[in-house]
């Protein structure tokens, strides 16, 4: 079945226009290669099916055939490395790109994205196991996620990690540059069918890349050439600006550049892009106000649980200096009445995660404002996820929670199935970390009687565990409250 198998990949990678027929011969020799074949058959009849269904069938034989071990690590590196027998190079698809962008931003990134699918870089079979489903809320309907995508690694791969050498510094991290083709070691992810397309900004190269578990349609990453740490100036503003202006139709926003209110990865310059409309861009004006100094530039707060300036105009100049000037003045802002502290000492506090998108000629800037200080009762953050939602998260608010997609933890998976029995009776058993929301779901809900009816109800609930996170986050809390930093704005 293993002519099959590699036959079927060709059949697939033709149908999906990764290669042409005159490159059958070439790639064919290159995989059976790779699987430690010496000759192929002439006739044979390929499998049909996916291009990640035949790669595991692929790595099956590998690991039977002792061509590789059945670790995790090496099973990565060789379905990439397989998978970059069918890419162009680099520069073949960058020209490929921009050709089709001379039709349309949208074409391009169209290609782009159906051969970062298609070569397996993103990782769909893995992606379709996550639980998806929206929450009604007072805020508009929420995005809620529990990821499922990324694999458990095995005892053996946890084994190599743990004697492997820790001066290795290339690729520095997982967003440089570097990482385009390379195969990949031990604790660091092959990416040998990784690409990525040159975004000139502001004199700078920049990098658009799709993220291998695509939390949101078309769900992008760009990074800075230069290996260096994220920070939020008004530099971030107008090369957010501008690649809106290029790629309309993706929105495009920062993590912030502190801890606790950052993401993942605060020592590489990025930023995440996409084609999706998060909850907060649908979220409606809670109150207008003027920017005395930007007359240009319409200010609005929005009805949202973090604290959101929504900004716009149709100059990315006047937005750019509207946004600096909201940044250098929230960077400075205390307000002790609400727990905003500015600095500690020479530690600075406040900053913000930017969004940007374009709708028709006009550009926007969400401003969600940050605090990251801590206290004895909020050692985690004062305005981070308090110890009451820590059962369900309690890690960092980042660029997609603040937008309103919750990415939740794949034990939750396993855990809201036990709390679903004991609601209905069918279980007595509870996880001692979730006991006061059941005893609560209990007092609300005491006759439930029906899988399904408790399977919604259970959806609304952590959606409405969503929104007190969202809340925890937010630091303006009342109106009255945003209104003092609004005349300080105007001052």
């Amino acid at each position: 079945m293993i002519y099959n198998h590699i036959e079927g990949l060709i059949q697939q990678a033709l149908q999906a226009e990764l290669i042409d027929s005159a490159d059958v011969p070439y790639v064919r020799n290159q995989v059976i290669h790779q699987l430690g074949l010496d000759t192929f058959p002439e006739a044979v009849e390929p499998t049909n099916d996916s291009i990640p269904n035949i790669l595991e069938h692929l790595i099956s034989y590998a690991i039977e055939h002792r061509v590789i071990e059945d670790v995790f690590d090496d099973k990565e590196i060789l379905s990439a490395t397989i998978m970059n027998c069918f890419i162009a190079r680099p520069s073949v698809i960058n020209e490929t790109f921009y050709k089709k962008y001379e039709s349309s931003p949208q074409e391009a990134t169209d290609y782009f994205y159906h051969l970062s699918k298609n070569s397996n870089y993103i990782q769909m079979n893995r992606i379709a196991k996550n639980i998806s489903f929206k929450a009604e809320s007072d805020y508009g309907e929420l995005d809620i996620t529990i990821n499922l995508s990324k694999p458990e690694k095995d005892p053996e791969q946890i084994k190599r990690e743990k004697t492997m050498k820790r001066d290795l510094n290339y690729p520095k991290c997982l967003l440089c540059v570097e990482n385009e083709g390379y195969v990949g070691r031990t604790g660091h992810p092959a990416r040998a069918n990784h690409r990525i397309i040159k975004v000139p900004l502001l004199g700078e190269n920049w990098y658009l890349q799709y993220s291998p578990y695509v939390y949101y349609n078309e769900h992008s990453i760009l990074l800075c050439e230069e290996h260096r740490d994220m920070k939020i100036d008004r530099n971030t503003f107008e090369r957010l600006l501008n690649f809106t202006d290029q790629f309309p139709h993706y929105f495009i926003g920062s993590n912030a550049d502190l801890p606790i209110v950052g993401g993942s990865i605060l020592s590489h310059d990025h930023y995440q892009a996409g084609r999706y409309e998060f909850p907060m861009m649908k979220a409606e004006d809670a109150f207008h106000f003027e920017l005395n100094q930007f007359p240009d530039v319409s200010a609005s707060v929005a009805k949202w649980p973090m604290s959101v300036i929504r900004l716009k105009g149709r100059k990315i100049a006047d937005l750019v200096r509207a946004a600096e000037h909201i940044l250098n003045t929230w960077r400075n802002y205390s307000d002790p009445e609400a727990d905003i502290i500015a600095y500690t000492d020479d530690t600075p506090h406040n900053t913000i995660t930017p969004i940007a998108q374009k709708q028709g000629d006009v550009f926007q800037l969400n401003l969600v404002l940050r605090n990251n200080r801590t206290s004895k009762e909020h050692p985690m953050g004062i305005f981070h996820p308090h110890a009451d939602v820590h059962h369900i998260k309690k890690e960092n608010i980042g660029l997609i929670e603040v937008m309103g997609l919750a990415v939740l933890p794949p034990r939750l998976k396993d855990e809201l199935q036990e709390i679903q029995d004991y609601l209905l009776g069918k279980s007595s058993n509870i996880a001692q970390h979730h006991e006061a929301w059941i005893n609560q779901l209990t007092e609300k809900y005491p006759a439930l009687t029906h899988d399904a009816e408790a399977k919604e109800i259970l959806k609304v609930e952590l959606g409405q565990k969503f929104v007190r996170i969202l809340e925890d986050a937010g630091v303006l809390k009342e109106r009255a409250v945003f209104e003092r930093f609004i005349d300080t704005l105007n001052k």
